[in-house]
């Protein structure tokens, strides 16, 4: 199999992966917002939302902005994807939903996932004026090379 034939078989997969998931918490499917599920389910980065409309508009040229927003806000209020405000107040969103935290490259700005299990944050419970939800570490500092060649 050639490049070209594995990315067109990969795109029709992400393509009937993407329609199922939106189907599956009773989206509505549209070519809009397949192309921006497309991209912002299945990535290994973080995107901003002004990364969503830019690699998704590559499908749908017309996308609206409002449309990249009120559908990233849909896929948050039905637990497909996360939204995180990691570093400097931006807001960046995430597929990974099983617990893990963050590290923030100060150089580059990437965000990396770190695995949940290698950190060991403890005594959570005895903040005793705060009632707390959920948690995660965001680390920042500076990634290795290979950490920022592999991600």
């Amino acid at each position: 199999m050639t490049s070209k034939e594995f990315r067109v078989v990969f795109s029709v997969i992400v393509k009937r992966t993407s329609m199922e998931a939106l189907n599956s918490v009773g989206i509505q499917p549209s070519a809009q917002r397949l192309a921006v599920a497309d991209y912002v389910l299945f990535t290994d980065e973080h995107p901003f939302t002004e990364q969503v409309l830019a690699r998704a508009r590559k499908s749908v040229p017309m996308l609206s902005r409002a449309t990249v927003y009120n559908t990233l806000n849909l896929l948050v209020e039905k637990r497909l994807l996360r939204q995180l405000t990691l570093a400097e107040g931006r807001v960046v969103f995430d597929p990974k939903m099983e617990r893990h935290h963050h590290f923030v490259d100060e150089v580059t700005g990437r965000i990396h996932d770190v695995p949940w299990n290698a950190l060991d944050v403890r005594r959570v419970e005895r903040l005793r004026d705060f009632t707390v939800s959920d948690y995660q570490v965001v680390l920042v500092g500076r990634a290795k090379r290979s950490a920022r060649k592999s991600n």
